[in-house]
């Protein structure tokens, strides 16, 4: 029964973890998935249910709300109470220098901290009392973006690289995306604490990977397990190997071993899409640019409007400056610079 319960409480939380990745980065590829798994849902789920879902759908991904900000705030309870009631205090035991155990501690508190700003932070509103300034920050390339486009909800006329978020009903300077996990949009003023909550939250789960590994393979090496034999079903002495090193792992630590194997698996999805984040903010564009933008070309962007026989205009990212004046746009919002330069 123990096995059980932590077989689904591991893959529901992989499950999770997949899902927060795949939302924070939406790609044509993940609605395509979407768009055939609900088709085949359709012919299994009754539709009395099948409403049911969407309503709750729509509610988790498409108004703002705290459910998942209370999520993740207990999915990363459990994985901290877990390394501490058992990791530390075994590895404690071993010896293990304290400031190399505590250091999950001290990102944990580092990354509460931009997850709080990310959650709180304006980040870029459009208001008519702003609009003129913000208007002047960016050039329109007139392929992505078009001057004297106004949103139809705001009824504010729309800066270059901005977007109307439909789950805030705001636009949003230098939009990136929406977050559901930060319950809050990613633009111009946030995007830097968001970023840091990122490579935080990585370097978390990938330093927690790391501790409880060590410690495991301390614990063979110390034991001398992996020296030993063992009879087979057929009745054959066979020398310990790595598979039945870690089945015996799992029986002997079987909630270490589901902990570790559920950090490694965040480290990994998180690390790609950090790598994704970084290279996003070293070539300067933003998440919506990137995808309307189709790599080279921008033949459906649903907001320039040009005659069916015209030729594809080619998308030039007009706003990268180098990799260094990439990365200070994001610390220091070109917003920001040009208020100051007119004060």
């Amino acid at each position: 029964m123990d096995f059980l319960v932590l077989f689904l409480f591991y893959v529901a939380l992989v499950l999770i973890g997949v899902v927060m990745i795949c939302i924070c980065s939406k790609t044509r590829y993940l609605k395509g998935l979407v768009r055939g798994g609900a088709q085949i849902i359709s012919y299994i789920i009754p539709e009395c249910l099948q409403r049911a879902m969407l309503k709750l759908l729509h509610y988790l991904f498409h108004t703002r709300n705290h459910i998942f900000i209370l999520l993740h705030l207990v999915l990363q309870g459990m994985v901290y109470s877990e390394y501490t009631w058992e990791v530390f205090g075994y590895c404690r035991e071993l010896e293990f220098p304290l400031h190399y155990l505590l250091l999950p501690y001290l990102l944990l508190i580092v990354n509460l901290v931009f997850f709080t700003l990310s959650c709180v932070s304006n980040p870029g509103t459009i208001t008519k009392a702003n609009e003129l300034s913000f208007l002047q920050v960016y050039e329109f390339d007139e392929v992505m973006f078009s001057k004297n486009i106004k949103c139809s909800t705001c009824n504010l006329r729309k800066p270059a690289r901005s977007k109307h978020c439909s789950v805030c009903n705001r636009c949003v300077h230098r939009f990136d995306h929406h977050c559901v996990w930060v319950n809050n949009c990613i633009g111009a003023w946030n995007a830097r604490y968001f970023l840091l909550y990122l490579l935080t939250l990585t370097a978390s789960a990938g330093t927690m990977a790391v501790v409880s590994t060590v410690f495991l393979v301390q614990l063979v090496v110390l034991s001398d397990l992996y020296l030993e034999t063992y009879v087979d079903d057929l009745g054959h002495f066979q020398v310990v190997d790595i598979v039945f090193l870690i089945q015996y792992l799992f029986v002997t630590f079987p909630r270490i071993v589901f902990m570790l194997g559920f950090v490694v698996m965040l480290s990994l999805l998180l690390g790609g899409y950090l790598c994704f984040a970084l290279y996003l903010a070293a070539t300067n564009q933003t998440t919506n640019e990137w995808y309307r933008g189709d790599r080279a070309w921008c033949q459906h962007c649903p907001h320039v409007g040009r005659p069916p026989s015209a030729e594809p205009q080619v998308y030039r990212n007009i706003h990268s400056h180098g990799i260094w004046s990439n990365l200070r746009e994001i610390f220091l919002p070109a917003t920001a610079r040009y208020e100051r330069k007119k004060n």
